[in-house]
């Protein structure tokens, strides 16, 4: 049997869909349960509706995904609507939140009805969020509290491996109280066209995903797993079963896939 507990959620298998394009809807949500899938991650939703990145904001390379979305979301105060849908696959749904500070995580996590919730501390691409606050261990120790404080959901907080040194990220994510910690988001990359000489992204630069990715990501769960309490959940990479199984040998109780669907 694959069914797993996770931070008290029962899912089918240890499978999940990882926050990205694919959650952006209520309706792909729920398709990608029926799918199969143990459980799904929202895209990332913030306080105030956002466009993003200028295009292209998304390229295919050799090794893998380019991406610079730039968060771009319609707002949690109208996206209620799409996690009630997505309910429908019946699996959990997990909302992907970011924010500036501790009072704009909180704020979401407070309206917003979601069975646990990813704290987005670690996109590499959007000025004031993501990996601006999840490279400091102070500022994540305490976002992460004042979330648990704001909710009786468990909270997850998505990591970034653009640092130094992971594990002291997810320390501070632990005394914060998180109930389990997510590894890893993309890594911070560029390409050119050689043609004309500029940046393929319209940011210049974004983060990296895909297969290229997958062994930074197995040593990042494998670091976290052995100075954790808590359960660590292994994502980048993951293409096929075999991918899925060295995560979890690396330490990760479940796992994540994105750009292989997406």
């Amino acid at each position: 049997m694959l069914t797993t507990t996770l931070t008290n959620l029962k899912l089918k298998n240890p499978i999940m869909l990882a926050a990205g394009i694919m959650g952006t809807t209520g309706g792909s949500l729920k398709r990608i349960a029926r799918c199969g899938a143990g459980a799904v991650v929202t895209k990332s939703i913030g306080i105030e509706p956002k466009y993003g990145h200028p295009n292209p904001s998304m390229v295919k390379l050799e090794c893998g995904y380019l991406n610079a979305m730039g968060l771009p979301n319609p707002s949690y105060k109208v996206f209620q609507p799409e996690i009630d849908e997505a309910r429908h696959g019946g699996v959990p749904v997990i909302a992907s939140i970011f924010g500036g500070g501790a009072s704009e995580f909180t704020e979401i996590a407070g309206a917003i009805d979601a069975d646990a919730f990813e704290l987005n501390v670690s996109c590499p691409h959007a000025q004031g969020y993501g990996a601006e606050i999840g490279t400091d261990p102070v500022l994540v120790e305490e976002i992460t509290k004042a979330v648990k404080k704001a909710t009786d959901a468990p909270v997850w907080v998505k990591l970034t491996p653009n640092v130094t040194d992971i594990k002291q990220i997810g320390l501070a994510a632990q005394r914060g109280g998180a109930d389990a910690v997510v590894a890893i988001n993309t890594v911070r990359g560029m390409a050119i066209d050689i043609e004309s000489g500029y940046p393929i992204l319209g940011n210049r630069f974004g983060g990296l995903s895909g297969a290229a990715i997958k062994p930074v990501a197995i040593k990042a769960v494998h670091d976290l797993y052995t100075v954790l309490d808590i359960p660590v959940i292994g994502c980048g990479g993951i293409s096929k079963w075999k991918d899925a199984v060295e995560f979890i040998m690396a330490g990760a109780r479940a796992v994540q896939v994105g750009s292989a669907v997406g």
